[in-house]
């Protein structure tokens, strides 16, 4: 196929098709059912009608675009295009992302389009639009209704192209470089098609797609913005994390742990780059530096940590090896006493040194336990080889503790005193006893002791020169005083003063008790 151009006489914005009936004839005259996004169709091949006016150079061909699949259900025959057209035609876009459009009545829309064209004497097709009427190619030697058809089947396409878009944009996740490309493409395509139809009302839905498409852009960019602040939120979260474990005092790090959780964060970070929405560069970049420091630091800071310990292990494997020298000299020793404190003043002086290694720890200290053991263990079997010699000490002991114990309560002082002399001197003269019975056997002794001790002291508060002159003057005092009381209160009674009378018989009731019990201590003294 070919298009006639138009002679200098014409108006250069009208462009004329030329279509042989033989063109027509290669397309298909029914539409068929489509299942499945189809292979594209190939174009027919047309041989140019001669025209009778020179040509001009021939208008470029519009660049290829995406063209929309096949709509479901019955779809126009494909026209026949113009060598130019071949090479515009855009590739199928599949639908199977979109929900199915609805099947359109092509009869009823092939009788609205052919409202909007015409068919001249010469076989020129025209459309009728608001600016006026435009040809859009010549058809010659057919009747009217088969000119019009290819037209008008070039008109259905563009429309489905624009149903096939609306419905794409409104069920599927496109993105804004398509979207933009699509409606740049249609509108190219809706500008001066030929073709025949409602082609402002076409041009209207381009734009109200266009609306649609604005507002689906506005959407897109609301998610994004708010995709991209979750995403800040979430790497900031990262970095802070980061930053906290790096400035976390040494002392309380759990390295191994931490190390990992670094790692997790690292990972997390990647995660978020690769598949989180992207984020601007100057945010992303400062984002970035923080943590990189971050980790930085913390490593720098484990390997200080690590340094000084390994410092600190080996100044106190140092000392703990010359701790142990000295309790393996000692392990020989029998000199229980004196090496016994030893031992513990070792023990305390292990404590300080800090630690080592696990290893030089667990190594050292079972060369410190079995020196110690050696010396406890050679202590202990000679205690308990005098343990079974003090035996004998032990039962000559208990007899005298229940012969002392005989003395208690103490009646006679001088008797029980002489006894308990006796009884020391054949306690020191059974000699010792095993360790464990030491305190239990010495115990009752000094309970027997304490007792007469007591006692003794009882008999001197009585017997007590002093205790008994006191109370003879007390005596003195309280009889003087008696005796001055019942002159008041005679002279009281027989003045008729109830009040004094009263208060000397108080007096004299509480200076008679007295006397009572200084006289009762001075009977005890004597």
């Amino acid at each position: 196929m070919s298009e006639t151009h138009p002679s200098p006489e014409q108006a250069p914005e009208e462009t004329v098709e030329t279509v042989t009936p033989d063109e027509a004839a290669t397309a298909p005259a029914a539409p068929e059912v489509e299942t499945d996004t189809p292979e594209p169709e190939p174009e027919p091949a047309v041989e140019p009608e001669e025209s009778a006016a020179p040509a001009p150079a021939p208008r470029p061909a519009p660049r290829p675009g995406p063209r929309p699949g096949p709509r479901p259900g019955p779809r126009p025959a494909a026209p026949a295009t113009t060598g130019n057209d071949a090479d515009a035609a855009p590739a199928p876009v599949p639908h199977h992302d979109v929900a199915p459009l609805p099947v359109v009545d092509d009869t009823a829309a092939i009788a609205t389009a052919t409202t909007f064209g015409r068919v001249d004497e010469d076989g020129t097709v025209y459309v009728r639009e608001n600016a006026g009427e435009r040809a859009v190619g010549q058809f010659p030697g057919v009747d009217d209704e088969q000119a019009l058809s290819l037209y008008i089947r070039r008109y259905l396409d563009l429309q489905a192209k624009v149903s096939l878009f609306e419905a794409r944009l409104n069920q599927s996740d496109l993105s804004v470089r398509e979207i933009d490309s699509t409606l740049a493409k249609l509108r190219e395509e809706t500008a001066e098609p030929a073709a025949v139809g409602d082609l402002d009302a076409l041009r209207a839905g381009v734009e109200k797609v266009a609306a649609d498409a604005a507002q689906h852009r506005e959407r897109l960019d609301q998610e994004r913005t708010v995709a991209r602040t979750a995403a800040v939120e979430a790497r900031t979260a990262i970095v802070e994390r980061a930053e906290a474990l790096a400035e976390s005092d040494p002392a309380r790090v759990q390295w191994k742990a931490a190390g990992e959780e670094l790692r997790g964060l690292l990972d997390s970070w990647k995660t978020a780059q690769h598949d989180g929405p992207r984020l601007d560069r100057p945010t992303e970049d400062a984002l970035w530096k923080r943590f990189s420091h971050a980790r930085t630091a913390f490593d720098r800071a484990r390997r200080h940590y690590f340094a000084d310990l390994e410092q600190r292990n080996s100044e106190a494997r140092s000392v703990k090896a010359a701790i142990v020298e000295e309790a393996e000299k000692l392990s020989s020793s029998t000199e229980w006493g004196a090496t016994a404190a030893d031992y513990r003043d070792l023990m305390a002086r292990w404590k300080a040194a800090g630690r080592a290694s696990r290893k030089d720890d667990d190594a050292l200290w079972a060369r410190f336990r079995a020196a110690q053991d050696t010396f406890f263990q050679a202590r202990d079997a000679e205690n308990a080889a005098l343990d079974t010699e003090y035996e004998a000490n032990l039962a000559v002991k208990e007899q005298l503790l229940a012969e002392a114990e005989k003395l208690v309560p103490v009646k006679d002082l001088a008797a029980a005193k002489s006894a308990l002399r006796d009884i020391h001197d054949r306690w020191e003269e059974a000699g010792k006893v095993p360790r464990a019975d030491i305190q239990r056997v010495e115990a009752r002794l000094r309970a027997v002791e304490t007792a007469v001790r007591s006692a003794e002291d009882a008999e001197w508060t009585r017997s007590n020169p002093e205790t008994r002159a006191r109370a003879e003057g007390a005596l003195s005092q309280l009889e003087s005083a008696i005796a001055g009381l019942e002159a008041d209160l005679a002279a009281a009674e027989q003045s008729g003063d109830d009040r004094k009378a009263s208060e000397a018989r108080a007096a004299l009731d509480a200076r008679r008790a007295w006397l009572e019990q200084v006289s009762k201590a001075a009977e005890e003294s004597r």
